[in-house]
């Protein structure tokens, strides 16, 4: 039985700017910090590389978990951070806000770029939801949404 989404992972050169980010901008809070070193066959099985090392770190906001890796070993390669959403694999992950404008606003201040301010009501007129996509600093895609009806089958009843 699958009980749900559990956690989205990413990959980073710089794991400490990014814990950070995601702490600053999200209210996510480390819960556990680990890694491993080369020469573990058990796990360079399981990930699908050879003589993998990396600094790992599992981070909690609410419900969902975001799961951040830093490898050693292989290196890993940069990926364009402007690459579209449209590509395939991950194309983003999304947070449910209650005030978008003020949650744009503070993340921009720190460092998040936008593709476009959220859009007014004027501009949705009898939407249900307000979102935009930005970046963080590796150029993942993060959607704010803002739920107005809380009958609409995707409003989050915390």
């Amino acid at each position: 039985m699958i009980r749900g989404i559990h956690h989205v992972a990413l990959s980073t050169s710089d794991i400490d700017r990014l814990v950070n980010f995601y702490k600053e901008g999200f209210g996510f809070e480390v819960v556990a910090k680990m890694g491993w070193e080369q020469g573990s066959e058990r796990i360079d099985t399981i990930v699908g590389l050879k003589d993998s090392s990396c600094r790992q770190v599992m981070m909690r906001a609410g419900n969902t978990h975001i799961e951040i890796f830093q490898y050693l070993t292989p290196a890993g390669k940069p990926v364009d951070p402007k690459r579209p959403a449209s590509d395939h694999g991950y194309t983003h992950f999304c947070v449910d806000v209650v005030d978008i404008d003020h949650e744009y606003e503070r993340l921009k201040k720190l460092g998040m770029t936008f593709n476009c301010p959220p859009p007014t009501s004027e501009e949705i007129g009898h939407g249900a939801i307000r979102a935009t996509y930005g970046r963080d600093p590796e150029g993942n895609i993060i959607e704010l949404q803002e739920i107005l009806d809380p009958e609409h089958a995707f409003f989050l009843k915390v």
